[in-house]
């Protein structure tokens, strides 16, 4: 866990993506819905990050050398 920057900016994009989709499906109206290709998309970004190295982290520190 030495890319904390970047995994808690991935867990951030996931967890509104997530959300919003939630906020949209659970509201009670049903002319809102979610919309998914933008919520995929976001969740696969944040993946994305969650698995990126962050700018100031050695090769040696993330034990890719």
């Amino acid at each position: 866990m030495t890319s904390w920057k970047t995994t808690g900016l991935g867990i951030g994009t996931i967890l509104a993506a997530v959300g919003t989709a939630l906020v949209a499906a659970l509201d009670g109206d049903p002319a809102t819905t979610a919309n998914w290709p933008v919520v995929i998309a976001a969740v696969t970004s944040g993946v994305g990050l969650m698995f990126a190295r962050d700018n100031n982290t050695t090769s040696e520190d993330a034990g890719a050398k």
